[in-house]
């Protein structure tokens, strides 16, 4: 996880429609993300499965040092809204 407290990641995987729907709000919402496909980043998906109880559940969020496993872009919204700079 990252050291800038405000750092969104988001780790999901293709045909994933909870994926979809999270990043699509997000991007509506004009929130900043990293995106990691963990079909494609091996070290992404060992994160989630670390995350996730062994579980590669996406969509995972990460901001900062806090861990979101399957969280509605309210609740990323509302926790950027939280988190200090």
């Amino acid at each position: 996880m990252g050291d800038d407290p405000r750092r969104v990641t988001v780790y999901w995987r293709p045909g994933c429609p909870y994926c979809m729907v999270l990043r699509w709000r997000l991007r509506r919402a004009n929130v900043q993300v990293d995106e990691v496909n963990i079909w494609e980043d091996l070290v992404g998906a060992a994160t989630v499965r670390t995350l996730a109880g062994g579980y590669e559940t996406v969509p995972t969020v990460t901001i900062g040092d806090l861990a979101l496993v399957n969280p509605s872009a309210r609740r990323v919204i509302r926790e950027l809204g939280t988190s200090t700079a």
